[in-house]
């Protein structure tokens, strides 16, 4: 979706979403490790042939294993280290109309959440939703002002995030404490 200049205010663009980022290679046949961006990353196999963020190059994954928290994957037409560590850093790709529908009405992509607005329960802006990052500890929501440009994160959950409404046009940010100004102890900030 694109912004129109109003948060919560999207319009069709791409339909592509991204379901994973190849990243180094895996041993001296040609595999890579895949992480996934996939409710079941094992589904990522699945999907056919991937488009990806590399010009012309389209691939498949023709096997894939679960190894923690990342696939290891062998992509057709690679066979050798050399071949899979030109690969790192590609990004991988599915048409949103290759995805299953959403069954629930509280059922989403975390693509559908960029370009919304992000407000306090009492109604204050407080930004848009411009990207759903995990580095690591769980989805965070990044959220960037309007009026300064500067970007925040919260944590991607039903306590930090209790109300998320996509037909409206936005969700409902409740900070944690140490985020409001309050120090984790309760004592309050400097």
């Amino acid at each position: 979706m694109t912004d129109t200049g109003e948060p919560g205010r999207k319009t069709p663009a791409s339909s592509r979403l991204l379901m994973g980022r190849i990243g180094a290679a895996q041993g001296i046949r040609g595999e890579v490790r895949i992480t996934p961006f996939t409710a079941d990353p094992l589904a990522l196999a699945g999907y056919g042939p991937l488009e990806t963020d590399r010009a012309g190059l389209t691939v498949t994954i023709s096997n894939a294993r679960l190894a923690k928290s990342v696939l290891v994957a062998r992509i057709e037409g690679i066979s050798d280290r050399n071949a899979a560590e030109k690969l790192n850093g590609v990004g991988l790709y599915v048409e949103r109309e290759n995805l299953p529908p959403v069954e629930h009405e509280d059922d989403f992509y975390h693509a559908d959440l960029i370009g919304l607005a992000a407000r306090l329960a009492d109604g204050t802006l407080l930004g848009e939703v411009i990207a759903v990052p995990n580095f690591g500890a769980g989805d965070l929501l990044e959220v960037r002002d309007r009026a300064t440009g500067a970007t925040s994160y919260f944590p991607f959950t039903r306590a930090a995030v209790p109300e998320i409404r996509l037909r409206d046009g936005f969700l409902t940010i409740a900070p944690p404490d140490e985020i409001e100004g309050e120090a984790p102890d309760g004592q309050g900030a400097p």
